[in-house]
């Protein structure tokens, strides 16, 4: 699986880097901006499963109030649903800080210098 990924990703890379005068600039980007689309749409939903999780964990933790083994796995859901939304708000921040310090704006398109 991993080489089919690659190997489409190789067939790809030429499509994006050659767009800039290639006709199929307008495909390319369209496609880019259906995935970015898409993306925007998914990590909310993510990061609300992430939260749900979490939640789950908790009720196992307070539902299990006698038993010390099941109160450790409540809180070992519960670590790691923290750590699932601390890693996907902090990659979040980061792309939205490398956007802003670059110009690129989320979504916009940089320009080649001239020569």
């Amino acid at each position: 699986m991993k080489k089919f990924i690659a190997l489409g990703a190789s067939f790809l890379l030429p499509a994006i880097v050659l767009a800039v005068g290639n006709p199929t600039f307008n495909y390319t980007q369209s496609v880019i901006s259906q995935i970015r689309g898409l993306i925007n749409m998914a990590t909310p939903v993510v990061i609300g499963l992430a939260f749900l999780f979490f939640l789950w964990g908790l009720m196992k933790f307070v539902l299990a109030a006698g038993n010390e083994d099941k109160r450790e796995e409540g809180k070992k859901i519960m670590i790691w649903g923290i750590v699932a939304i601390f890693i996907m708000v902090s990659v979040w921040g980061i792309v939205q800080l490398l956007q802003t310090e670059t110009g690129t704006g989320g979504g916009g398109i940089i320009q080649p210098p001239a020569i």
